[in-house]
C-alpha cells in the first residue's frame, strides 16, 4: 500500500515542478499474434521515469483499438505493468489513454513565467486572460492524453495511426518503421491546432530532441535521424485559459506518442 501511495504522489506531481512527460511503454512495440503485451505508464523526462499502476480512478479512456475494434485496458488494482492485452490478429493497435484533470499550483508569477519558457508555452503571455491571478497563487488544472502505436510483427502497414478523439492528440501520418521522414499532425478537441510546440526524442539519445512548431494545419514532419532505433516518443503541451466556473487560472493538456524505430 505505501508503494500504491508513493506511485499515486508521482502522478499527482505538478508537471512544472518535476519531470512532467506522461508515455506508455509497451513491453513489445513488435509482438506476435496470440502474444500478451504489457502495458508501462510513465511520469518523467528524458525516457526515464516513475511507472504509474494501474488506477482506474485517474482515467476517463484506456484501451486499444486493433482490427478487432475498440477494448478496454483491463487490470488489477495497484498493479505495474498497468494492464495488458492479447493481439488477436496481424496489424497495427493503437493504446489510447485520457486522464482525469488535475491541478498544480505556482507560489509567483516569475515561477509560472519560467515554467511556460521551458515548455514553449510563451504564447500565453500575449493572450487578454494573461495577468493578475485570481488568488495569490496562480492555478492550474491539466490532464494528459497518451497514445503508443504496436505493429505486429510482419505487417507492412502503411497507416498505423489515426485520430481517435483524444482532447489533444498527436497523429503518426506514416509507418515509423517504413520512413525516415514522419509527418505528425495535432489536433486540439478534433482540429489542427498551429503553433504548438512539438518535441520528438528516442531513448538511445533522448538529451538530442528534435524541436518543431506545428504550421496553421496542425503538422510538423520530423527527419528521425538514423542510427537511432528503438523506442521514441513525441510530446506536446497546450495550454489557455481555464473556464470561469472553476477554481483554476489557466487549463492545459498534455499529449505523448511512443512508437519504435526498425
Amino acid at each position: 500500500m505505501m508503494r500504491l501511495l508513493s506511485v499515486v504522489a508521482g502522478l499527482l506531481l505538478a508537471p512544472g515542478a518535476v519531470a512532467h512527460d506522461f508515455w506508455i511503454e509497451p513491453g513489445s512495440f513488435r509482438p506476435a499474434v496470440g502474444a500478451k503485451v504489457p502495458l508501462r505508464l510513465f511520469v518523467g523526462m528524458d525516457f526515464a521515469g516513475e511507472p504509474t499502476v494501474y488506477l482506474p480512478d485517474t482515467f476517463e479512456r484506456y484501451a486499444v483499438i486493433g482490427p478487432d475494434g475498440e477494448r478496454n485496458i483491463s487490470g488489477t488494482l495497484g498493479d505495474d505493468p498497468a494492464g495488458q492485452f492479447t493481439v488477436s490478429r496481424p496489424g497495427p493497435y493503437i493504446v489510447a489513454y485520457r486522464s482525469t484533470r488535475f491541478t498544480v499550483t505556482f507560489d509567483t508569477l516569475a515561477e509560472f513565467e519560467q515554467y511556460l519558457e521551458k515548455e514553449g508555452l510563451e504564447r500565453v503571455k500575449t493572450l487578454r486572460a494573461y495577468g493578475t491571478p485570481k488568488g495569490k497563487i496562480i492555478r492550474e488544472n491539466y490532464s494528459r492524453s497518451a497514445k503508443a502505436l504496436v505493429i505486429t510483427r510482419k505487417a507492412r502497414t502503411s497507416s498505423p495511426d489515426r485520430a481517435l478523439g483524444l482532447r489533444l492528440e498527436l497523429v503518426a501520418e506514416a509507418n515509423p518503421l517504413l520512413t525516415d521522414r514522419l509527418p505528425v499532425r495535432l489536433l486540439y478537441e478534433g482540429r489542427p491546432l498551429e503553433g504548438a510546440l512539438v518535441v520528438a526524442f528516442s531513448k538511445t539519445e533522448p538529451y538530442n530532441k528534435l524541436k518543431m512548431r506545428t504550421d496553421k494545419d496542425g503538422r510538423v514532419i520530423f527527419n528521425l535521424l538514423k542510427g537511432r532505433d528503438g523506442p521514441w516518443i513525441i510530446t506536446t503541451v497546450h495550454m489557455f485559459p481555464a473556464p470561469p466556473k472553476t477554481n483554476a487560472d489557466w487549463e492545459s493538456v498534455w499529449a505523448s506518442l511512443t512508437f519504435e524505430r526498425p
